[in-house]
């Protein structure tokens, strides 16, 4: 076999478990799989079990590349490297003593150089009227080297062949010799249809339309993620403070222009959950989006506790890079939606609050969550469970910096707007529309419930047996919805903030009475809101008062009155 790289396409094996052992072999020996319904010219090999009536057999022939068997790449992987093709070419019986291999006449012309492909010198005038068809057509005269024409030639082209379906006056008002489509194959194979016995017509189509999933055209998607590039070069990034040492934010960097995330969909059918991984870790750049069904798929797994430690630290570091090269503080509304989409259950589906809830359950192994998890608490699990919570809080702290005039502005003349609060993803995922207006919503109250539990369970271990430190994550979290809650409504009424404020260390009070005053002292000790702090300290301290029989006044306690 040549030293170059061989790619594969794959027709007529619609089990996935057949398909998804070729793929493996074929990545085990370092070849590539291409995925999609139609015929790609990057191919160097299309393995089918039989002959086909199918697009990419006629467009892998007429090119003359290898046609050959899935045992091909079975035994080839029995023996470690790639074995000769020869013996593994697709024959029939041509009812004489020897087989007849279809693809093997224009592979050996193409091979020394006679032909650059099947219909080479052609310039063919493509008369169908279905737009599927003709593009398929098109596709399969273009791989053997015709050149196509679908609309009226110039004057200065020579036509050699008009291909009519259906037949027309005008299809025969050209000087040109006109045929029916079947030409094409009679060309490929002469006499030897007979023995093939197909043509390509309408009732038989070159491909079904129902394709698997794993035959999915991903091509107008890779269009479009380079348009949206395109649009995107120049765009400056990267201007959360904790990021500005990745890269200077005002200097856009190289950007991607082109990624095939094609092949991704079909390793995950196949199982290929780690190559799917690895193919996208590679592909992540400003601007440049994974498929969210991707992504989805690859969290699916890595919850159901089959994945490996390093499968699941290299699915955190893509996450991290996403977050680092498309910030969805500095991006359009669709990137703000792409992450909303990403960050929730992918069995459940119910937003970003149940499924960060549910990692942090899982940390405190709970098993109160949005559906059952493995269990117990597996170790890795649970370290990978931490690493989304830590996920979330660097997004919301993101959020945070770009509406936080007074902590964080942007340069003049960047061009780069301050992110809409209202549009946010921490509103969203901690306030409905209906709460807003208040700091203590539902889901801020759960998140306080977590955070005394979490900090009895941290702050009580002295033997540092916990190396999560869930309670300090939690109590960050808390800090950030405070700040940026308060900062969204201080200037508009105070006196909500503080009603706000009082509410939320009241609650926080009465939820920790049972709590040990020591573990209560580390937990007010660690927040990193200075507001929160104060208002804690004083809830608790007065909760403390109450509890020991100490009368205390409503005016504003101060460390002098404490003392």
């Amino acid at each position: 076999m040549e030293s170059c790289t061989p790619v594969f396409q794959i027709s007529g094996i619609k089990i996935h478990d057949k398909k998804r052992v070729l793929v493996q072999g074929i990545q085990q020996l370092g070849g590539k799989y291409i995925g999609g319904s139609v015929y790609q010219h990057a191919s160097t090999h299309l393995i089918i079990p039989q002959v086909l009536s199918s697009e990419k057999f006629l467009a892998a022939c007429a090119a003359g590349k290898w046609v050959v068997t899935p045992d091909y790449v079975l035994d080839s992987v029995k023996n470690g490297s790639w074995l000769s093709e020869e013996p593994y070419e697709v024959a029939i019986s041509s009812g004489a003593t020897s087989a007849f291999c279809p693809a093997r006449k224009w592979r050996e012309k193409v091979v020394s150089g006679k032909l650059t492909g099947a219909f080479q010198g052609w310039k063919v005038l493509l008369m169908v009227q279905e737009p599927t068809r003709r593009a398929m057509f098109i596709r399969l005269l273009k791989a053997g080297r015709a050149k196509v024409y679908n609309t009226t030639p110039p004057p200065q082209a020579s036509i050699t062949h008009v291909m009519a379906k259906p037949f027309t006056e005008n299809s025969k008002s050209y000087s040109a010799p006109c045929y029916s489509v079947s030409h094409i194959v009679q060309h490929l194979f002469g006499s030897n249809c007979v023995d093939m016995n197909f043509l390509v017509t309408d009732e038989n189509p070159a491909e079904t339309k129902k394709a698997s999933f794993v035959d999915a055209d991903f091509s107008n998607l890779e269009t479009g993620l380079r348009d949206y590039v395109i649009k995107q070069e120049g765009r400056q990034r990267l201007c959360f403070l904790e990021f500005l040492g990745y890269q200077d934010p005002y200097r856009p960097q190289s950007q991607a222009t082109e990624t095939d995330f094609s092949n991704v969909g079909s390793m995950i059918e196949c199982g290929l959950f780690t190559e799917a991984l690895d193919s996208i870790r590679s592909a992540v750049f400003p601007g440049l989006l994974p498929p969210v069904p991707y992504l989805i798929s690859l969290l699916e797994y890595a919850q159901q506790g089959n994945a490996t430690s390093v499968f699941l630290r290299n699915f955190q570091l893509v996450m991290c890079n996403l977050l680092i090269t498309n910030p969805p503080w500095l991006a359009p509304s669709t990137v703000k939606k792409y992450f909303t989409q990403l960050l929730q259950c992918p069995r459940c589906k119910m937003g970003p609050w149940p499924f960060l809830e549910t990692a942090i359950r899982y940390c405190l192994s709970s098993e109160v969550t949005c559906h059952p998890l493995p269990g117990p608490a597996m170790p890795t699990l649970i370290h990978f469970h931490s690493d989304i919570v830590a996920f979330f809080l660097r997004l919301f702290q993101g959020e945070l910096h770009s509406v936080t005039t007074g902590d964080f502005a942007l340069p003049q003349g960047t061009g780069v707007s301050q992110a809409s609060a209202s549009g946010s993803l921490l509103y969203g995922t901690f306030w409905t529309v209906w709460e807003r207006s208040t700091l203590l919503s539902r889901a801020v109250k759960q998140l306080t419930q977590l955070v005394v539990q979490a900090a009895v369970e941290d702050y009580s271990e002295r033997d540092e047996k916990q190396k999560l430190h869930l309670a300090d994550t939690l109590l960050d979290f808390l800090s950030v919805l405070v700040e940026f809650w308060c900062q969204q409504h201080f200037k508009l009424n105070q006196n909500l903030v503080e009603k706000g404020l009082k509410d939320l260390a009241e609650h926080f009070a009465v939820i920790s009475q049972d709590v040990p005053p020591d573990v209560l002292a580390e937990l007010v000790i660690r927040v990193s809101s200075t507001r929160l702090k104060l208002v804690m300290a004083d809830a608790i301290f007065r909760n403390l008062c109450c509890r020991n029989g100490f009368t205390v006044g409503d005016e504003p306690l101060s460390l002098k009155k404490m003392v």
